[in-house]
């Protein structure tokens, strides 16, 4: 199944990170995104055998990240080098999936994301809620990306 085309709206928010050097142009890598889209998987599927919470957290957070980089390899970019690489690919999260499936998840890409620096740097512990959005998060931006052809 091939990558599903970003649309003229797509391109064009994609275009607006590209300008403003939050991500960059590179070569399509299908390889590269079927590994991410693998590890999302791997992570996802760990996530009934945790008991930590916050673990539960963190491994959530890293698959819906997984996907991001899926997503980003399977569509040409990479996020530009230097602080902010998390945010930008929420930014491109949002940008491609801009309508279901995948566009809520899409959307709470960056509140999990703060939540989680929040917990790592401010010492703010995070709930049972918080790791369960999460985990929602990851599920179906994963589904999502590969309705979209992502890693297959």
């Amino acid at each position: 199944m091939a990558v599903t085309p970003v649309t003229t709206a797509q391109q064009r928010a994609v275009s607006v990170l590209v300008v403003a050097r939050r991500v960059e142009q590179v070569p399509p890598d299908p390889a590269r995104a079927a590994v991410f889209l693998v590890s999302a998987a791997d992570r996802i599927g760990q996530l009934s055998l945790l008991t930590s919470i916050g673990v539960k957290d963190d491994i959530a957070y890293d698959s819906a990240h997984d996907v991001g980089e899926a997503l980003l390899a399977a569509h040409g970019y990479r996020t530009s080098n230097g602080p902010g690489q998390h945010e930008a690919l929420g930014r491109f999260l949002r940008a491609v999936f801009d309508a279901p499936p995948g566009d809520r998840a899409a959307r709470r890409f960056d509140p999990i994301r703060r939540g989680r620096n929040q917990g790592r740097y401010e010492a703010n512990p995070v709930g049972a809620a918080d790791a369960a959005l999460a985990e929602r998060v990851a599920v179906e931006l994963r589904e999502a990306a590969v309705v979209r052809g992502v890693g297959t």
